[in-house]
């Protein structure tokens, strides 16, 4: 989708994160995430793309580019 993502690895939750996020996404963690008491939660269930051929991961990608054009809508954020 044109977004370089190579230098790009897991980020640790942190006080800071938790601070500047407006909500907080998972993917499949569930009980496992933490949780900071006053954070907005959602728990997006998407499949795992491990071993899934490219047309599975591409059904993937756009369930949450879906999602999240979705909840920046919830937000009042625009969206090109």
């Amino acid at each position: 989708m044109g977004i370089d993502v190579a230098q790009e690895y897991p980020k640790p939750w942190t006080d800071e994160f938790f601070g500047a996020a407006d909500v907080v996404i998972t993917m499949g963690c569930g009980d496992t995430c933490p949780l900071v008491p006053g954070q907005r939660y959602e728990d997006w269930e998407v499949a795992d793309p491990a071993e899934q051929s490219l047309e599975e991961i591409r059904t993937i990608r756009d369930d949450i580019r879906e999602q999240t054009v979705r909840l920046l809508g919830e937000l009042n954020v625009e969206v090109n």
